[in-house]
């Protein structure tokens, strides 16, 4: 891909990750999935689409379901400082050659004024400032699940280049707080932030543009382990992918789900405050096997391989670009691939039992 240049347009004032839209083939079950095995509440719906919001969310929605064709991410939707926000979107984007498109009455139910771009690195994003406010329900105890979704955490995007991913975010003034690399300096994956935590979104190498994942938080760790009984108890275990578990990066607990479309869900809790102006950026080890599970437990192959598609302004998908760079996977449980649990360890010092968990072979 080319370099990117910097604007001199100022970017808008990005405050937070704000809403996903997913394009779903079924809108009845995926509704069920989310509402009533995830327990969001249902803002607002007709026959093609649902506005859903977590407890402790104000705004009218932090993800909405529309009917369509092919499963696929309609927009990465993030709310801005101020109604003059949009107006320094347009410039930003229109001067690096970006398609841009303002509606302003939003382009979803709730939100008002909104600017929707497809970027640089080819996904569709969304800025917006006004929107219609909802009760927050975080007092309505007697709503409450036992796997209460308290908010919209981040997203994370499947992106050929880092890099080159990474400095067009910092040109929109979003940090990094930690990142996975190898000595030979190839970064496999970034995490940035707007919010004080530890990411609003991820740059994740891999063939894309393309959606890895959209998270949802929880309160307290007991919350997700309930969410994995109820999908026990529900016979719908096959929709968990993988966890639950502790992060390395973000030092997080973690479940993934997989939605009726297959849309990655990441249940998510307890990182870390990162607003201080010199919060040290961390830097892992591609070949640590525990930066993605803090307690060393393998990757299952699909998370590395499989996305969602995501579609540009005229609700096509966009082609995806291969990788040309190594993979997390090739270079950890590929067939030249290697991990360890302390550095300096040569593999063979690795238990039985682990070292066949770290090929890709021995998994399947």
């Amino acid at each position: 891909m080319k370099p990117i240049p910097t604007p001199k347009s100022p970017p808008p004032d990005v405050l937070r990750c704000a809403y996903m839209e997913l394009v779903v083939t079924d809108l009845a079950r995926s509704r069920a999935f989310y509402a009533d095995v995830l327990g969001l509440t249902v803002t607002e719906e007709d026959e093609t689409t649902v506005s859903l919001r977590t407890i402790d969310e104000f705004i009218h929605h932090n993800l909405v379901l529309r009917r369509g064709p092919v499963a696929a991410v309609a927009a990465f939707s993030y709310r801005v400082r101020s109604p003059e926000d949009l107006d320094k979107a347009v410039a930003f984007y229109t001067e690096l050659g970006c398609r841009v498109e303002r509606n302003e009455n939003g382009f979803t139910n709730g939100i008002g004024d909104s600017v929707r771009v497809q970027d640089p690195l080819g996904f569709p994003l969304e800025f917006f400032h006004d929107v219609q406010h909802v009760d927050r329900l975080s007092w309505r105890y007697d709503l409450h699940v036992p796997g209460a979704l308290v908010r919209l955490d981040h997203f994370n995007q499947v992106t050929p280049d880092v890099p080159l991913a990474v400095k067009h975010m910092e040109d929109l003034n979003f940090r990094v707080t930690e990142d996975i690399q190898d000595d030979q300096g190839v970064t496999y994956a970034a995490w940035m932030r707007r919010k004080p935590t530890v990411h609003d979104t991820a740059m994740t190498g891999g063939d894309g543009p393309r959606m890895h994942h959209v998270a949802f938080a929880t309160h307290e760790k007991h919350n997700i382990l309930s969410i994995c009984d109820k999908l026990g108890s529900l016979r719908m275990s096959d929709h968990i992918e993988r966890g639950p578990g502790r992060h390395g990066v973000s030092n997080a607990f973690y479940l993934y789900l997989r939605d009726p479309d297959g849309h990655r869900v990441e249940i998510y809790t307890q990182d870390y405050y990162t607003g201080d102006p010199d919060n040290p950026v961390v830097t892992w080890d591609v070949h640590d096997n525990q930066r993605r599970d803090w307690w060393g437990t393998p990757v299952v192959p699909s998370w590395y391989t499989d996305a969602s598609l995501v579609l540009d302004l005229d609700g096509k998908p966009q082609p995806v670009a291969a990788r040309t760079e190594e993979s997390e996977l090739e270079v950890t449980i590929g067939a030249d691939g290697f991990s360890y649990t302390r550095k300096g360890d040569d593999e063979g010092e690795l238990p039985a039992w682990k070292q066949g968990e770290y090929k890709l072979g021995n998994q399947l």
